[in-house]
């Protein structure tokens, strides 16, 4: 009988996907980013009054119908837009719903910020290991992760935030070739940083446009890569008639505010533009970086010698490709600390577009010495010296910097934590009634916004030893038409030259409450008087602990140090107290 048998065949094998290119998946990379955005929404000091003035307040009218205003949102100069300012005050009017306290919406815009944030990142990580190398991108996480720098960019309520976020994700759709080139939404995200944020990062566009430009000229696809560029710039102009219609409804005219930034910052003219409000040297972004860095900034600057060493010595190791897409990826953070070391006005948000382009720099340059470091080659010297030898080294170096970051970070919070504390006795019921002005004096500038008043209380202003502009109030509405109607209408008293307003002010008598801080190595003046120990006239309703930075060493006003007995002296940091107080009725008086 014959057999039905057929031949014997090989048996079937299932093919097994390629592995993820992360060596960090991309869901725990979200949930560290959560983790450590979050905890800087919920503890991070505002660093700069600015982020309060022209956006807090801005917001908070919004929401509540008053608020400080600064002569930048006077329909005259026009140089803030209120899009982006909506975009948070709608997120606080949604946090309004779960709960009565206004600190509450202040930390819920915290915290959608934080997401955003994340997002933006784990978008960035991913591009980078997809496309570049896991390691790299590792290394990328790492340096956001520990970064005192993007602690505090990660969630500030500022232009140059947003900017960053929309930076990551147009580096992101330029990286990512996968399903074809992203050219048009690589514009978008940038543009839309330089429309609704910042004009000035158009500049970081440069490198990976042309790189793309460079790509299509030796391909040949001239007319795609045209055709992709005008469809981003369609994107970018449709984002612009959003954000000119809505400032048009604000300011009842047609403003360009992108250009108005740039023609305030970059032709001012003679005594006006950024430069009155003070100047710094050129060192200024060196120091502030390396504090905010510390060893990832130092790698930043040097990836592109590492570069050009590594193209020059170990050739066979590169290709000419490689080198191309690494100088598009490093070049960004180097435009960017160029254009700004050279503006005398110096200030730290400046910096803060240019972060994950440092932090990617940071990782390039550290990935090409691990790579040189873990030669195996008997001919070269790193080759001899022992595996584990060189592993050590590199770990120490690598938790070195973390600690540093981590104590620059713990140190900055503990110490400068206090004017987002000190206002919790005014949410007690008892203090619904109990007047309605809350004054600063030479604390002025860490006002935290008005998030941190009861509804009925409202920020003042008492002469100090400042002699600048101070912000005005927006005309109080109680419905959203009168809201835009004071919006459009021109305030008084306002100027961009920073000189004084006297009708800034109002008299101290006419203060139910004040913020004050008592330092002890400062002296008292007649404008600026100890009110902390006036008992007479005042009552301590709350006080924190503020770094005293004239008494404390280097050492302690650039970490966290401990408060513990056996730290020699000239280590331990001083403290000094920042308080709220409450005027003393007739029955106290002596």
């Amino acid at each position: 009988m014959a057999s039905n048998n057929g031949p014997a065949q090989a048996p079937r094998t299932k093919q097994r996907p390629p592995p993820p290119p992360f060596y960090l998946p991309l869901d725990i990379t979200l949930y560290l980013c959560l983790l450590c955005n979050g905890l800087a929404a919920l503890f991070s000091p505002i660093q700069d009054c600015d982020e309060v003035f022209n956006f807090w307040e801005p917001a908070h009218y919004l929401e509540h119908g008053y608020g400080l205003q600064t002569w930048e949102y006077s329909p005259v100069y026009s140089i803030r837009s209120w899009l982006y300012v909506s975009l948070y005050a709608a997120v606080g009017k949604l946090a309004s719903l779960f709960g009565t306290s206004k600190m509450i919406e202040f930390y819920i815009i915290r915290l959608s910020l934080a997401f955003v944030c994340s997002a933006c990142q784990v978008r960035l990580y991913s591009s980078i290991c997809r496309t570049v190398s896991p390691r790299i991108g590792l290394l990328f996480v790492m340096v956001l992760l520990f970064s005192p720098g993007m602690f505090h960019a990660s969630t500030a309520f500022l232009p140059s935030t947003f900017t960053m976020y929309t930076s990551m994700l147009g580096m992101a759709a330029f990286l990512d070739w996968k399903g074809g080139r992203k050219i048009a939404q690589g514009i978008m995200w940038f543009g839309l940083g330089s429309i609704v944020g910042w004009p000035f990062a158009g500049a970081l566009i440069v490198p990976p446009l042309t790189e793309e430009l460079a790509l299509a000229h030796l391909s040949g696809s001239i007319d795609s890569f045209i055709g992709a560029v005008v469809d981003g710039v369609v994107r970018c102009l449709s984002i612009l008639a959003v954000e000119v219609a809505v400032d048009y409804v604000f300011f009842q005219k047609l403003a360009l505010v992108p250009w108005n930034i740039v023609k305030y910052n970059v032709l001012g003219g003679k005594d006006k533009g950024p430069d009155i409000f003070g100047t710094e040297p050129w060192t200024f972004y060196f120091k502030n970086l390396v504090l905010n860095f510390n060893l990832w900034f130092v790698l930043a600057m040097l990836s592109l010698p590492l570069l050009v060493l590594q193209t020059a010595f170990r050739f066979h190791t590169t290709s000419l490709q490689t080198v191309l897409r690494t100088l598009t990826m490093i070049a960004p953070f180097y435009i960017w600390f160029g254009i700004f070391t050279e503006q005398p006005h110096k200030e730290e948000r400046f910096m803060y577009p240019a972060y994950p382009f440092l932090a990617l720099n940071a990782a390039i340059a550290f990935h090409m010495i691990l790579s040189y470091i873990g030669s195996s080659n008997r001919q070269e010297f790193i080759g001899r010296i022992p595996a584990r030898l060189k592993f050590l080294g590199v770990i120490s170096v690598v938790l070195v910097a973390l600690n540093a970051g981590m104590l620059r970070t713990l140190g900055m919070v503990t110490a400068y934590r206090a004017p987002l504390k000190v206002f919790e006795p005014l949410q007690q019921p008892d203090m619904a009634h109990a007047g309605q002005n809350v004054c600063f004096g030479k604390e002025w500038y860490r006002f935290p916004s008005s998030y941190f008043l009861p509804h009925e209380k409202r920020a003042k202003f008492i002469r100090s030893e400042f002699r600048g502009l101070l912000p005005g109030e927006f005309p109080e509405a109680s419905d959203y038409f009168g809201r835009l109607r004071g919006a459009s209408q021109i305030p008084s008293g306002m100027n961009d030259l920073n000189q004084e307003d006297p009708s800034k002010y109002v008299d101290i008598s006419q203060c139910s409450f004040l913020v004050d801080s008592s330092f002890p190595g400062r002296e008292a003046t007649e404008l600026e008087p100890a009110y902390v120990l006036d008992e007479a006239s005042w009552t301590t309703l709350k006080c924190e602990s503020f770094l005293d930075t004239a008494q404390t060493g280097l050492l302690g006003r650039l970490m966290w140090i401990p408060d513990l007995p056996f730290i020699p002296e000239p280590l331990q940091r001083k403290w000094g107290q920042y308080c709220l107080l409450q005027r003393r009725g007739p029955e106290h008086s002596i």
